[in-house]
């Protein structure tokens, strides 16, 4: 049986990214035990399906005329990444990806923490500032396609 991921409530500010406007949170509660943070962000997102690299390509193609820098272009080939996520911080529990653009900045904060039971809840935040109109509006255009990558990002690792 497939596990299945619930949307969440996230309390703004939250320290990945204090000044975020939108946010959003998934959690799932997996039967495997000793998860990190880490090995939670590698297994989501170091080997995405086949469409959602399609998605990338056309978004990174879209976006250029506006400027927007693209996955992963913009971001320095030293930086370690998980995916094409740039790492800014990582720990055992919490391991926060994303970067800044004119348009947004973003962060994506895996949690990992065990439940007691053996198990180990896993919530993926997506934490968001836009800077101005084409903010809102690549937002409020990617927003079904991102509720469909997290929840295939989750899949992966339950």
């Amino acid at each position: 049986m497939a596990l299945k991921a619930r949307e969440i409530r996230v309390c703004l500010p939250y320290p990945a990214l204090p000044d975020a406007d939108w946010a959003d949170c998934f959690e799932l509660l997996t039967p495997r035990s000793g998860l990190s943070a880490e090995t939670v962000a590698r297994q989501a997102f170091e080997r995405m399906p086949k469409w959602v690299g399609a998605l990338m390509v056309l978004r990174n193609l879209v976006v250029r005329p506006f400027g927007l820098k693209g996955y992963p272009a913009g971001v320095a080939a030293s930086v370690a990444r998980v995916g094409f996520f740039p790492v800014i911080s990582r720990s055992d529990a919490e391991m926060v990806l994303g970067f800044d653009d004119r348009h947004l900045d973003f962060r994506i904060v895996v949690l990992a923490e065990p439940s007691g039971d053996g198990k180990t809840r896993i919530r993926m935040m997506t934490l968001i500032r836009r800077h101005n109109f084409l903010g809102r509006a690549y937002l409020a255009v990617i927003m079904p396609f991102h509720k469909m990558i997290v929840a295939s990002s989750l899949s992966r690792v339950g």
